[in-house]
């Protein structure tokens, strides 16, 4: 996996460059249809993190998509420097095609969520999703729940009536620079 991790890194950094990013041979292994989250973090803080949710191209391909996107494209960020990158760690996160939660109530639905699962919700045209990751900073159910309907753009309380699915993820990151 830790093809996918140099992948990244060499993604962003050619885009920087504006040179053309070569594919070794090793990474097309990686060829089965998946959807992943690269997260960049610079110390310790998030710097970037932009992914898909439903398999839609190969996964070293979403890879590249993503980094590249994380890096110059999130909209809470400015597009990420060459300074920055050198001091900057990456995470890939590989999802799980999401299930859909069915639940007859707020108390239901409270027991079937925990931290091992990324969440998706969805109502109307809004949708958010937060990787499991998440509950390292909001491990509350509630307090996660009402904070990704913020993020979908609702109102905090619009979890319990919407649509959540959920998913697993694999995770890998770098862990020196």
């Amino acid at each position: 996996m830790k093809e996918l991790l140099d992948l990244a890194r060499n993604a962003i950094c050619c885009k920087l460059k504006g040179k053309k990013l070569e594919i070794p041979d090793k990474v097309k292994k990686f060829s089965e249809k998946r959807a992943s989250f690269v997260t960049l973090t610079l110390n310790g803080e998030l710097r970037g993190c932009i992914g898909t949710l439903y398999p839609i191209r190969e996964l070293w391909k979403d890879v590249v998509y993503n980094a590249e996107c994380a890096a110059f494209k999130d909209p809470r960020f400015f597009p990420l420097t060459e300074e920055e990158l050198k001091k900057t760690k990456i995470e890939i996160s590989i999802l799980s095609y999401p299930k859909k939660i069915e639940f007859k109530d707020e108390k239901d639905l409270l027991k079937k969520i925990n931290k091992n699962f990324g969440l998706i919700l969805k109502k109307d045209f809004h949708i958010a999703t937060f990787l499991p990751q998440v509950w390292e900073q909001i491990p509350d159910k509630i307090k996660f729940l009402e904070n990704l309907s913020i993020k979908a753009g609702l109102n905090k309380d619009s979890w319990k009536n919407s649509e959540l699915w959920c998913y697993k993820v694999k995770k890998i990151k770098e862990d020196n620079l």
